[in-house]
């Protein structure tokens, strides 16, 4: 395998270990600047060039893409996608896990748990915000932060309202998050590889400091998931779009709470934590999937005239239920089913016989006439129209001038 790790330091532990790694396992391996990258959207197929020579054939890369060059490093990153190069961390997972908002929104829809979160501007909407996340102390993050800067425990509402609002009036967005006692400045990172944690360690705070990060005093020792824990974290990294990645959980009272999703996880402390070959781990996942380039699938499905991709419901009242796949009718409508969730399950690719359940969610790629007859059409809020009142322009100057 011919692999390239795109990092603007060679020289990190990191970068080093794998590096060393797919080295020991006799793959050809490069270590690039992501920075020194030229995009060529001039020629006839897409096309890269690296420190103004033309990239050679890469089976597979490795982004090591840091918070200050997300842009840049998403924009290589897609481009070797259209490459059809091997990326285990595509560019719309790494944009999604480094905007803490969209990733909070993206696993909420999941049913992955998190803290009680909520994100607000107006000032007069920031107390609500607080009391809905169920009040001080809450904490206070910066949606673009990473290592823990730009995370404060506010102790009371007033000092969390002046927080909130000082950082605001300096242009910042923050999130609104509540505050897990239950931790007690305890963190678990799990480190997800495909599809399996292939090592986890507790992260613990240093004296009063509630972040758990390891330069900031923290401590680390290797931990075994149960398996409430192994699945919340590989379901997050999978659900970002991300094949190798760092999960942050804090241990609430009720299970695994999910934090963070970091795409590109420093593997220093886990490997100091575990004494295990996580380098290797990814090296090995990247050489067993380098034939299977991560693919748009919606956009290169719906690329044929009149078919598409589209999510049908199960509803209870339909006539679905009970049903099998094949007596559905939806194979004789040209129809397929890809896959089909069931709360928390994903049944890749289901047999035709597989019997259908409320609630079911059937992503399905057929002629979109035919699936647009089966969703129900969404109810439509009718808006009342108001008299014009005799004024309409009561105390306000007329404006003799037409408008254009």
């Amino acid at each position: 395998m011919k692999l390239a790790i795109l990092s603007r330091q060679p020289d990190s532990y990191s970068t080093m270990r794998l590096h060393l790694a797919a080295l020991d396992r006799g793959h050809e391996v490069d270590v690039l600047d992501t920075l020194r990258f030229a995009i060529d959207l001039a020629g006839d197929g897409p096309d890269m060039a690296h420190r103004s020579q033309p990239i050679e054939d890469y089976d597979a890369i490795i982004p090591r893409i840091g918070a200050s060059i997300t842009y840049f490093g998403t924009a290589v990153v897609r481009q070797f996608e259209q490459m059809d190069i091997y990326t285990p961390n595509t560019a719309n997972g790494i944009a999604n896990s480094r905007d803490k908002l969209r990733a909070i929104q993206i696993m909420s829809r999941h049913e992955i748990g998190m803290p009680a979160t909520a994100f607000a501007r107006n000032r007069d909407d920031v107390l609500p915000a607080i009391e809905r996340v169920g009040g001080a102390p809450v904490v206070i993050k910066l949606l673009e932060g990473t290592q823990g800067i730009g995370v404060i425990l506010a102790p009371d509402t007033r000092v969390a309202s002046a927080i909130i609002e000082t950082l605001q009036s300096a242009k910042q967005n923050v999130l609104i998050q509540a505050f897990v006692e239950e931790s007690r400045g305890r963190d678990v990172r799990a480190l997800v590889v495909g599809d399996r944690v292939v090592g986890a360690m507790r992260r613990t705070a240093s004296g009063d400091e509630f972040r758990s990060n390891v330069h900031r005093g923290g401590t680390v020792e290797a931990v075994e998931l149960d398996e409430e824990y192994e699945t919340t974290a590989v379901r997050a990294a999978q659900i970002m779009g991300l094949r190798v990645a760092g999960v942050d959980m804090l241990e609430g009272a009720e299970g695994p709470l999910v934090m963070e999703v970091n795409s590109s996880p420093g593997l220093e402390g886990i490997e100091s934590a575990t004494g295990l070959d996580i380098a290797g781990a990814v090296i090995d996942y990247v050489d067993n999937q380098v034939a299977f380039p991560e693919l748009d699938v919606r956009q290169r499905l719906t690329v044929s005239t009149g078919y598409g991709v589209a999510e049908l419901l199960v509803r209870e009242d339909g006539t679905f239920v009970g049903q099998t796949i094949e007596e559905s009718g939806l194979l004789e409508r040209d129809i397929s089913v890809l896959t089909l969730h069931r709360g928390a399950q994903v049944i890749p690719n289901p047999r035709r016989q597989r019997e259908l359940e409320a609630n079911d969610r059937l992503l399905c790629f057929g002629r979109l006439d035919e699936m647009r007859d089966m969703i129900p059409e969404r109810r439509k809020r009718r808006t009342r129209v108001r008299p014009l009142p005799e004024d309409p322009v009561s105390g306000r100057p007329i404006d003799d001038e037409a408008e254009g």
